[in-house]
């Protein structure tokens, strides 16, 4: 295979579950190519950097190989590897995230009448 659009080679590699999806991030400027936005017609080379977001990650991928069809996740993977450097960012924001999360209390159930009363009169700043 000698040639692949962007937005196909993007869903084979399964970073977006739709072409359309693809097309989207790619035009909204999500997308990066070698350093730059690109358009969604743009071929794909062995070797190239993409910069992919994905829900809160984003990811920086080398292009290892090329295909205009969507398989199964282990052959996808085989399409790109990871730089370190995004390996290392990815794993520390989603550590940051975790805790973060934990730090967040959650209570441990919903207020009853009275604190619904009190949380509202809180609100609206009257005194007490």
């Amino acid at each position: 295979m000698s040639s692949v659009r962007l937005d196909k080679w993007l869903w084979a590699a399964r970073f977006f579950k739709t072409r359309a999806l693809a097309k989207k991030a790619i035009e909204g400027g999500k997308v990066h190519y070698n350093g730059g936005r690109a358009k969604t017609s743009k071929t794909v080379e062995v070797g190239a950097r993409i910069r992919v977001p994905q829900g809160w990650d984003v990811w920086e991928v080398e292009v290892l190989a090329l295909s205009e069809q969507r398989r199964g996740a282990p052959e996808a993977r085989e399409l790109f590897r990871e730089t370190p450097e995004s390996e290392a960012r990815r794993a520390r924001e989603a550590e940051s995230r975790r805790q973060a999360n934990q730090a967040m209390q959650h209570p441990l159930k919903r207020p009853d009448k009275k604190q619904r009363r009190e949380i509202k009169r809180f609100m609206r700043g009257d005194d007490a």
